[in-house]
């Protein structure tokens, strides 16, 4: 089976998986690889080798090698002319009117193409602007339209809990979420509790979902009735970790009802 490893091209895509062949890269080492139409830059983000079957056609190509010094002095270069790519992408949407939001942009590695990443509220048609871009900068020219879970990944920032990004600082991709997760972790459905900076469902109603529900399996439901030491009455709310249920038994009476730890067997 090839040695496969994960990769982070560039500065703003995802990680896919590369054959490291004869190369040995570590955790975090920045690597060229070989694509399709050229080469990338990109750094190793799997703590070793995938010993996962992977389809071939999920494989973008291969480890050439480390990265040089001399490599790294070109990814600089190339952030650098990205950067005044960005303002001339802007001011061409400006001129043209078109409706969308340039995000970010970088250089391929070789300098062969320049990827603009861009928001908008639908479909846009970009042809003209593209045939624009790339009289001025002569290279292949690919915009991007990408959501706003992404744009907060790109752009960056700090989340209420005072630490950078999830998607930004350490996540490979994004997790599936839904309203339920927060339903099921007895959370309030207030939008601005429950919403990141993108607008989106937190990406940290991911992490302990499985756990609330594993723990909730044997807990009364709110609004289910159940019979306590004082009498017949109807849950108004649960504390899934502490494992305890508030049973309103009537007359203005509120019974806390303690149930036995969780088996994790």
């Amino acid at each position: 089976m090839s040695k496969i490893i994960e990769v982070k091209i560039g500065e703003f895509r995802p990680v896919v998986f590369f054959e490291c062949g004869e190369v040995s890269v570590r955790y975090g080492d920045y690597v060229i690889v070989e694509v399709d139409r050229g080469m990338e830059y990109g750094q190793m983000v799997s703590e070793d080798l995938i010993k996962a079957e992977i389809k071939p056609e999920n494989i973008e190509g291969k480890i050439l090698r480390i990265a040089t010094v001399q490599d790294l002095l070109q990814v600089e270069d190339n952030r650098k002319k990205a950067k005044e790519a960005l303002k001339t992408c802007t001011a061409k949407i400006e001129e043209s009117k078109v409706e969308m939001q340039i995000t970010q942009c970088e250089y391929s590695f070789d300098g062969s193409k320049i990827i603009f990443f861009f928001t908008a509220e639908g479909r846009v048609d970009f042809r003209e602007l593209v045939k624009d871009l790339a009289k001025i900068f002569r290279v292949r020219i690919e915009l991007k339209q990408i959501g706003v879970r992404d744009k907060a990944r790109i752009v960056g920032g700090y989340g209420i809990c005072g630490r950078e990004f999830c998607c930004s600082s350490y996540m490979k991709d994004f997790h599936p979420l839904t309203i339920k997760m927060s339903k099921d972790q007895n959370l309030p459905l207030n939008p601005s509790r429950i919403s990141g900076v993108c607008g989106r469902i937190k990406c940290c109603m991911a992490y302990e979902f499985s756990v609330y529900r594993e723990y909730a399996k044997d807990l009364p439901r709110v609004g289910e009735k159940i019979t306590t030491p004082q009498g017949k009455g109807r849950v108004i709310d649960i504390n899934i970790l502490k494992r305890y249920a508030l049973v309103d038994v009537g007359e203005g009476q509120v019974s806390k009802i303690f149930f036995n730890k969780h088996n994790d067997n």
